[in-house]
C-alpha cells in the first residue's frame, strides 16, 4: 500500500479519527436512512452517482452509494473524498481527465480513468466539533459546471447527514430516549426524504433537467431541507 500523501491529511487528523469512533460513524453511515440520502441527492442533480465517503486513517468507505454499488471501499489515497475533508467548503472537479489540482494523486486519477468518471463534487460531513470526518458527493461521466447555488445546496445536504449522525449519538447514549425514540424519529426523516425525492422527481418531469438546476427548484428544495434541519434541532433542544 502507498504512504498516504501528507498534503491529503488534515491538521487535525488525530482529533478527526477520535470523532470517527465517538460518533460511531462506521455503523450509523450504514442505516437505511442515509441511503434515502445519496437517492434524493443523485435525483436533485440529475446524476447517476452520489456517495457517502467516510475517510477512516487508511481507506475510504462508502457508506451509502447509488450508481457504483461494486465499489465499497478504496485505499485513501486512491480516493477522490480524501481531497474533500481538507476544507470547510465544496470541491469541485469539472473534467477529471484535465484536472491538474495537486491534491489528485496519480492513484486518484487513474482510478477515475479506470471508472471512466470525469466530474466529481463533494460537501465534507463535519461533525459538531468541526471534525471533517467524509464526504457527500456527486459524480457523473461527462464534465459538468456545477454553479454557486448548487454547491450550497449539496453542502445544505451534507450538514443533514453530518446533523444525522450527531443526533443519533445523542439519543443512544441518553438515559430516556435510546434506541426506541431513534427509530421513530430516523423513519419520520426517511419518510420526508422519499417525499421530497419524489416531489423532485416531479419538478424534474414537469419543468425539464436544467444545468445548473433551475434557481427556483434550488429554493423550493432548500426551504424543504430546512424544515428537515428544524426537526432535528428540535430533539436537540
Amino acid at each position: 500500500m502507498a504512504p498516504i500523501p501528507q498534503n491529503l491529511i488534515p491538521a487535525q487528523e488525530t482529533k478527526r479519527l477520535e470523532a470517527i469512533r465517538q460518533y460511531d460513524v462506521a455503523k450509523s453511515l450504514q442505516e437505511a436512512v442515509f441511503s434515502e440520502f445519496v437517492i434524493l441527492t443523485a435525483r436533485i442533480f440529475s446524476l447517476p452517482i452520489s456517495l457517502i465517503a467516510l475517510v477512516d486513517e487508511t481507506q475510504v468507505w462508502y457508506k451509502a452509494n447509488v450508481g457504483l454499488p461494486s465499489v465499497k471501499s478504496q485505499p485513501r489515497e486512491e480516493a477522490l473524498c480524501s481531497t474533500a475533508i481538507l476544507e470547510d467548503k465544496v470541491v469541485v472537479y469539472a473534467d477529471l481527465a484535465t484536472e491538474q489540482s495537486p491534491l489528485i494523486t496519480p492513484e486518484a486519477a487513474s482510478a477515475a480513468h479506470n471508472k471512466e468518471l470525469r466530474f466529481y463534487a463533494a460537501a465534507p460531513i463535519c461533525m459538531p466539533d468541526k471534525s471533517r470526518i467524509g464526504s457527500l458527493c456527486v459524480i457523473d461521466r461527462q464534465p459538468r459546471s456545477f454553479s454557486p447555488d448548487e454547491q450550497s445546496l449539496l453542502n445544505q445536504i451534507a450538514s443533514l447527514v453530518s446533523h444525522m449522525v450527531a443526533v443519533r449519538h445523542c439519543f443512544l447514549c441518553t438515559p430516556g430516549l435510546g434506541e426506541y425514540h431513534w427509530i421513530a424519529l430516523r423513519q419520520q426523516i426517511q419518510e420526508e426524504l422519499q417525499e421530497l425525492a419524489a416531489l423532485v422527481r416531479y419538478l424534474l418531469y414537469r419543468h425539464g433537467t436544467h444545468v445548473p438546476v433551475a434557481t427556483d427548484v434550488v429554493g423550493l428544495i432548500s426551504r424543504r431541507l430546512n424544515d428537515l434541519r428544524e426537526v432535528l434541532d428540535q430533539q436537540e433542544s
